[in-house]
């Protein structure tokens, strides 16, 4: 547009408004568009407003006037921004200054599977599903933004957040990331991806200050922030309460300013997480926007009075608020909230939703174990099923510290079962185990506290006789154990990837009268099950998996659904196997160095020759398939070009299914210390009984880079690599050699 023309049109609206504002308006609109074109069709409204806002009015909108909202100017258009919390689901409305539920009939939702389970199903299209669907409803319940999607790397399995994050691996996880964020913000609705950065535990996570070396923290822990906001356009970053390197991250210039902003170039707003701001003037010239807590009177924020006592003592100028408010305001334009008569609707709680969760579950389900065929249940003559175990009809929508969904349906396993068995069939069930806390010091027994859980790890003699009398009289005895949300929680690490409650007694009681026992895993990270999974011949692993997750355990089970998850993390023999473990750098006190450095999970566990129980990207299936030698497009590569990676898979069962094709990448002699591979490649693929398919995965050659950190910048290295193409990271000997020149 003619920028004469552009102002001509701007300063019309003009007329009735005082010289004085009409002067700052001009003087507004002429730095922020000195020297460049005028393209961003909101930038003139912007200006309009800002000229108009008095400094308390702007400095309302820059903290929370609610629990999960922050100031609006009514008098002049500007709504509310109106955040919720979402890592299962739109989470119940809660009260305007407290975390109590405000008790309204409208606000069920759909309870969506855990991240997780979500990275479980390695299908990026699944995760725009995801973010499509809870963006739907986010808008139906007339939010603008959703907390959420979590994608901290998985640094260790005792992670108190390890079910809401997806993996350990930054590929996988910005190949999901980057399609749930999409999907959500079609919805007109921000996501907020979190926790920015290098927020991978929950002990001491309000102060630790976490040293990571430079190359490891732009391979491992940014790429997938880097990706939702350069591929996802995200609109909004929220700032962790953790420090790194000395300063916390919600006043992190180094990250908030240098990185985030300069070199990515995000240009949206950039939230705190409850309570992680420490200081006023600091903060907001590192780049914070939005100051969010915990109760405590609104105005005693630090972005609140002490804000506007700073602005008046000349301690930080009005300029400088008036940039947050312009990013504040960006974004509520760019998600409809200004008054558009387009925006989504959305719609909540529908049975399309609760189909989206079955899909996701359905594809997340992991078969670890499947000796003899023990499964799908062949029912041919079975009378009877003893079903077993608290976790047969725990319900995980709510629970824990976190952030859970009132919903109106949640399918247990013992649900799902009773769903879809024959009436012929008769259910036996017994709880086995009870689900018991250790009393507080200050609570009652079953409190969860910042302390974190203390199970009661004693069996009760009567619940395990009858779980023993069940499976006795029954032709095949199901197990249902593992974890629940209010053992896995936000604020707080598990002590020890023990099973909690006694179970492992209990399942080997089990077996001991019924040797056709299955055991099921309903958890969200990794537990110790090498010796109980030598017990039972069939093992599957389920997560926190939604509305419908009980129907889709059930169809895997009875063989409606073939099971296509892979595991999005390394499960290890042994605590000690595990890296942050390994190198004794976890938790940490005051400060946590992670000297693994790179070799986060599997490149690990593969560089270091350490045997895990099931490897990362591991999953069965009750069909089996072949790859035949994969190829290259070509063999001698530029950096600028893409690797063409084919390989033909036939499915050589009786069952149709799906499988994941991955290609890892290593590099032989490196001038710098690498893992012995790197996923860099993968697709999901179905195929048909006796069928093949050929699979073709695009890799850019940049995506084979280092980050240098002399340069500062990524160098992909000239010679030879190697492609390691098959189904998981210890089963992936089909190799192609190329060259980059």
């Amino acid at each position: 547009m003619n920028k004469a023309i552009y102002f001509a049109a701007a300063f019309a609206f003009l007329t009735n408004v005082p010289l004085k504002a009409q002067n700052q308006y001009k003087s507004n609109i002429s730095k922020m568009y000195q020297g460049k074109e005028i393209n961003n069709k909101f930038d003139k409204e912007i200006a309009r407003l800002l000229v108009q806002m008095t400094l308390e009015e702007k400095i309302g909108m820059l903290h929370g006037n609610s629990m999960f909202t922050t100031g609006g100017v009514e008098r002049l258009g500007i709504p509310e921004l109106k955040m919720a919390d979402g890592p299962l689901g739109v989470r119940e409305e809660i009260s305007r200054d407290s975390w109590a539920p405000a008790g309204l009939t409208n606000d069920f939702a759909t309870y969506y599977p855990a991240a997780g389970a979500l990275a479980a199903t390695w299908n990026p299209n699944l995760a725009y599903t995801f973010g499509n669907s809870v963006g739907q409803e986010l808008r139906a319940r007339d939010k603008d933004m959703l907390l959420s999607p979590a994608i901290n790397i998985v640094r260790t399995p005792l992670g108190g957040r390890t079910y809401e994050y997806m993996t350990e691996d930054p590929f996988l996880n910005k190949k999901m990331t980057v399609p749930m964020v999409v999907g959500l913000q079609d919805n007109d609705v921000m996501a907020c991806v979190k926790h920015f950065a290098a927020n991978n535990q929950e002990t001491n996570r309000d102060f630790v200050d976490v040293q990571i070396d430079e190359r490891t923290l732009r391979e491992i822990y940014l790429p997938a922030f880097e990706a939702a906001v350069k591929e996802g356009k995200a609109y909004s970053i929220m700032g962790a309460y953790n420090k790194f390197r000395g300063e916390y991250l919600c006043e992190n210039d180094y990250m908030l300013n240098k990185v985030l902003r300069d070199e990515w170039g995000f240009k949206g707003v950039v939230v705190s997480d409850w309570a992680a701001v420490h200081t006023t003037v600091k903060s907001l010239k590192s780049g914070l926007d939005i100051e969010m807590g915990t109760p405590k009177p609104f105005n005693e924020f630090f972005l609140a009075d002490k804000l506007l006592a700073a602005v008046k003592a000349g301690e930080i100028s009005e300029k400088e608020i008036d940039l947050h408010v312009e990013r504040i305001l960006r974004t509520l334009f760019q998600v409809k909230a200004m008054g558009a008569n387009d925006r989504v609707k959305g719609s909540i709680a529908t049975e399309a939703h609760y189909q989206d969760a079955y899909k996701i579950a359905a594809e997340s389900v992991v078969l670890l174990k499947n000796d003899n065929n023990a499964l799908p249940l062949n029912l041919n003559g079975i009378k009877s099923i003893a079903v077993i175990g608290n976790n047969a009809t725990k319900k995980n929508a709510l629970g824990g510290f976190g952030a859970g969904v009132k919903t109106k349906r949640e399918v247990t396993p013992l649900e799902g079962l009773k769903n879809r068995l024959p009436s012929s069939v008769k259910i036996n069930y017994a709880e086995g185990y009870l689900e018991r806390y250790e009393e507080k010091n200050t609570g009652k027994l079953g409190d969860i506290t910042l302390n974190g859980p203390v199970t009661i790890d004693k069996l009760d003699d009567a619940k395990v006789q009858e779980a023993v009398e069940a499976a006795k009289n029954s032709d095949i005895a199901i197990v249902f154990a593992g974890s629940n949300r209010d053992y896995e929680t936000e604020a707080s690490d598990r002590r020890s990837l023990k099973l909690p409650f006694a179970q492992e007694e209990l399942i080997k009681k089990v077996v001991e009268v019924n040797p056709k026992t299955i055991l099921v895993m309903v958890a969200g990270a990794p537990f110790d099950i090498k010796d109980i999974s030598t017990k039972t011949n069939a093992l599957v692993w389920s997560w926190f998996n939604g509305s419908e997750g009980g129907n889709a355990l059930a169809d895997v089970i009875l063989g409606n659904v073939n099971p296509s998850g892979k595991l999005p993390w390394t499960m290890p023999v042994d605590i000690k196997d595990s890296p942050a473990h390994a190198t004794n750098s976890f938790p940490g006190d005051k400060t946590v160095e992670y000297k693994e450095g790179i070799l986060v999970g599997y490149r690990w566990f593969d560089t270091k020759k350490v045997e895990p129980l099931y490897p990362f990207g591991y999953g069965l299936s009750y069909t089996t398939f072949s790859f035949e030698k994969p190829t290259t497009d070509k063999k001698v590569y530029q950096e600028n070009e893409m690797i063409s990676v084919s390989v033909s898979i036939k499915n050589t069962g009786k069952l149709d299914g799906k499988e994941v094709v991955q290609v890892y990448a290593s590099k032989p002699d490196s001038k710098v210390s690498r893992a012995a591979q790197e996923l860099k490649g993968f697709q999901k693929v179905l195929a048909k009984a006796g069928k093949s398919e050929l699979v073709t995965i695009k890799i850019p050659v940049k995506d084979l880079a280092f980050y240098n950190v002399d340069t500062k910048k990524w160098e992909v290295e000239k010679g030879k690599y190697i492609l390691h193409v098959g189904n998981s990271s210890r089963n992936n000997n089909q190799q192609i050699s190329i060259n980059i020149h």
